[in-house]
């Protein structure tokens, strides 16, 4: 509805005294609510209305309008996880784990008591919640797993994440992310995990599918989130998940979300161009093709080996003499300081400039620097080029999903 809150809720007022107005032949008094209480004085009778309003202003708000920030932490620092993680209160009374953001996945799945190879010594204990319950076969949701299998009376499935694979039950239980509580929500509760892939606690998927977050509670935050991403080497809760369309940044640049009906989960946007420092770098267009058969999530960007070759070309070229060498999977390193240029990122409508911060990246000892970026693995995946963890951080990247919209915008929350 686009009908101004304010408007609509004076509308509905207006309506009832028309009413009462009618029941009574036309005629209504109107009292001030302060005339039938004991006297205040001018002063005191103000701060009260001050404060009354202030808290009707605060139910106004919450009937209208939701919002819910959950911080976000650097898994390297808190549970040596390359991920970013969210404290995440499960069941009743509340367990909290820390998942893992994951924006390619849709079903959330956390390890449960008895999980056979799960990495981490948190699970969660589902006979000590008394919202859990499996899902049996029957169950619309069995459908909409990976592999579902129906050995046992409830709904099992499996995938494979990374190198990992997961064995799980479907089942429900409430979820609190910050402070809004979401009842009977359908997660993965495994059971079995091999591999070295799979988070400590658990994973909330915030891809779009039937089983993510986003799906689960439409009606709560109108499929619409944003985060910001501290530091990989900050080891406090700086950063946050922001739920629903409320407080979302109002200057802020967005590029459209494309859909690719192979993997309709995943979000996808047109890069058309790379800039380092004023130079657009000769990229051919092929680079840059929309492949519908490609998708996946990492730390470091990964660009097709035409449009890196290129990008890192003139970033070594605007550099200048100093010795290249290499560290890893990182062929353009350097062991003395150096001035770096800054690298943009052109979407449509959109261009995204990145601080040195947010490519370049430092030994533990300081005495080398590399560009934070590679060539694509020549695999499936090779075709594909992906804007990944560290070049999102310290900005808010926002996902609205009913416009179909991508926007990026500054913010340091490092």
């Amino acid at each position: 509805m686009n009908t101004k809150p304010s408007t609509f809720l004076l509308s509905l007022l207006l309506l009832l005294l028309r009413l009462l107005a009618a029941a009574s032949g036309g005629s209504l008094r109107v009292f001030h609510i302060s005339t039938h209480s004991k006297p205040l004085s001018w002063a005191d009778g103000v701060l009260q209305m001050q404060a009354k309003d202030e808290a009707r202003l605060q139910l106004l708000s919450s009937l209208v309008a939701r919002r819910s920030d959950a911080p976000i932490a650097s898994g390297r620092q808190v549970i040596q996880s390359p991920s970013y993680v969210v404290r995440a209160n499960i069941g009743t009374p509340a367990q909290t784990l820390l998942l893992a953001l994951d924006t390619s996945n849709d079903a959330t799945w956390i390890p449960c008591s008895g999980c056979v190879g799960c990495p981490g010594t948190s699970v969660f204990s589902s006979d000590q919640s008394s919202s859990f319950r499996p899902l049996p076969c029957q169950s619309p949701q069995c459908s909409q797993v990976p592999n579902p299998s129906c050995g046992t009376s409830a709904c099992g499935f499996n995938m494979t994440y990374g190198s990992s694979t997961v064995a799980a039950d479907l089942v429900q239980d409430n979820i609190t992310l910050a402070r809004d509580s979401v009842p009977a929500f359908t997660f993965g509760c495994i059971t079995k995990a091999t591999g070295s892939s799979v988070p400590p606690q658990g994973l909330l998927g915030l891809g779009r599918g039937s089983l993510s977050l986003l799906s689960q509670t439409q009606s709560l935050y109108q499929s619409t989130f944003s985060y910001c991403l501290p530091s990989f080497k900050s080891a406090s809760f700086s950063g946050s998940l922001r739920l629903g369309p409320v407080a979302q940044p109002k200057r802020i640049k967005y590029t459209p979300l494309l859909r690719n009906p192979r993997r309709s989960s995943l979000y996808y946007v047109n890069l058309i161009g790379i800039r380092v420092g004023s130079k657009v770098v000769d990229i051919p267009p092929s680079a840059f093709a929309f492949n519908t058969t490609t998708g996946s999530g990492t730390t470091f960007t990964r660009l097709v080996a035409p449009a890196y070759t290129a990008v890192r070309n003139e970033f070594q070229r605007r550099v200048g003499n100093a010795t290249v060498s290499s560290l890893g999977g990182f062929d353009t390193c350097y062991t003395v300081p150096i001035v770096s240029p800054t690298i943009t990122f052109m979407f449509d409508a959109m261009n995204v400039t990145l601080p040195p911060d947010n490519f370049l990246i430092h030994s533990t000892a300081g005495s080398t620097t590399c560009l934070a970026m590679a060539s694509a693995p020549d695999n499936v995946n090779s075709v594909l080029n992906v804007i990944a963890n560290m070049q999102q951080q310290n900005h808010r990247i926002v996902f609205d999903i009913p416009n179909s919209r991508v926007g990026v915008a500054r913010e340091p929350c490092s």
